[in-house]
């Protein structure tokens, strides 16, 4: 039977370059791997259609965003192995928490709210970016507009995709849920960064449940698997012991490379640059 970690990198949920090749970071630094969670839908390409139809609900009547959305979800829980699995997972560990209503952020959060609560018959709180939030009693059917306290005394569990700083929920998903009279003690996320995102979360008296951790057992358990050469499970520690010294180290052994991205032009060119301007590049301002 596979495991979440089979599914984070068949998925390309979690993605490690070749060791001769990092990928860019829209900060202008290099860096060895990159996390999309949503993939675990199925693929890159099942994720895209689905934040397309997504962001094509909210901007239209959100009185049936979610019962737009639901069938796509629906299909997927049927055909998909991962996300199936990562469904499952949540759906397990939801029924041990205390709560009434479950809510998801926009956009990603609702690839793994949204199931959760059809399966286990709870409503459905949807948190969009402009702070809007509508209540479906029913995910099946259509939700209401809700404001300042008109979830007075309910408990919300937030499901999310994957956890940082938890900057989205400090911002966004806690002042929206109190905001509405609710209560949020618990959330689960697929993925915890390891970037402080829990102690954040702490503060706010929220616990938080993951499945997998962005740290270095992860890709040792990508190596043991054949899924990973021992080159880029080397290449990652390295990034995770001082990203900046994993990026100077690896233009000093390859002097050609920045020329290289800025001959491509486009985004290799503006990271590049980018890089450059923010003292990353050894020997170039």
């Amino acid at each position: 039977m596979k495991s979440i970690t089979d599914y984070l990198f068949e998925t390309n949920a979690v993605r490690v370059s070749d060791p001769e090749k990092p990928f860019w970071y829209a900060s202008g630094t290099l860096g060895p791997f990159y996390v999309n969670t949503h993939f675990l839908i199925e693929s890159e390409e099942k994720a895209n259609e689905l934040l397309a139809l997504i962001e094509k609900s909210a901007s239209c009547d959100r009185t049936k965003f979610l019962s737009t959305i639901l069938e796509f979800v629906k299909k997927q829980y049927e055909t998909s192995e991962s996300y199936k699995m990562v469904i499952d997972l949540i759906v397990e560990k939801a029924k041990e928490l205390d709560f009434d209503i479950i809510s998801g952020g926009e956009r990603r959060d609702y690839f793994f709210s949204l199931m959760p609560a059809y399966i286990l018959g709870k409503p459905h709180l949807s948190i969009f970016k402009d702070g809007e939030t509508y209540f479906s009693r029913n995910v099946e059917e259509d939700a209401v507009k809700v404001g300042e306290g008109d979830l007075s005394g309910k408990v919300s569990l937030h499901i999310a995709d994957l956890i940082t700083e938890a900057s989205s929920y400090t911002n966004a998903w806690i002042p929206s849920i109190r905001g509405v009279g609710a209560e949020i003690k618990d959330t689960i996320a697929v993925i915890d960064r390891l970037q402080g995102g829990e102690a954040n979360l702490a503060k706010e008296g929220v616990n938080m449940y993951t499945f997998a951790k962005i740290e270095l057992p992860l890709f040792d358990e990508g190596v043991n698997k054949g899924i990973l050469t021992s080159a880029q499970r080397d290449m990652v520690a390295h990034f995770m012991e001082n990203p900046i010294d994993y990026m100077k180290a690896f233009l000093t052994a390859h002097p050609d490379f920045i020329d290289e991205q800025i001959a491509l032009g486009g985004k290799p060119k503006q990271r590049a640059e980018m890089a450059i301007s923010r003292g990353y590049v050894p020997g170039r301002s």
